[in-house]
């Protein structure tokens, strides 16, 4: 029987690699008067559907996308959930 899965992944760099996107929000908060803000990482948040009859089947196929074109694994890393909807 096949299901409908609702995925949610979230991208955010390593520890240790650069990040001047949130360097450039730090910035900017603080030129509106935010002064407390002591860091910003900027990462990449998405959602998806599928269908499928395994959740096995899902989560082999996400981490497959993952690998070969949603993360760079050299400077990102990532976690899901996977929902049965």
């Amino acid at each position: 029987m096949v299901r409908n899965f609702q995925i949610q992944i979230n991208i955010s760099l390593k520890k240790g690699v650069a990040d001047p996107q949130g360097a450039t929000i730090k910035h900017a908060l603080e030129s509106l008067g935010y002064p407390g803000v002591e860091k910003v990482r900027m990462g990449k948040y998405l959602q998806m559907e599928m269908q499928a009859e395994d959740p096995r089947q899902v989560e082999k196929q996400l981490k497959d996308m993952c690998q070969k074109l949603l993360v760079n694994p050299v400077i990102e890393e990532y976690t899901y959930q996977i929902r049965m909807s």
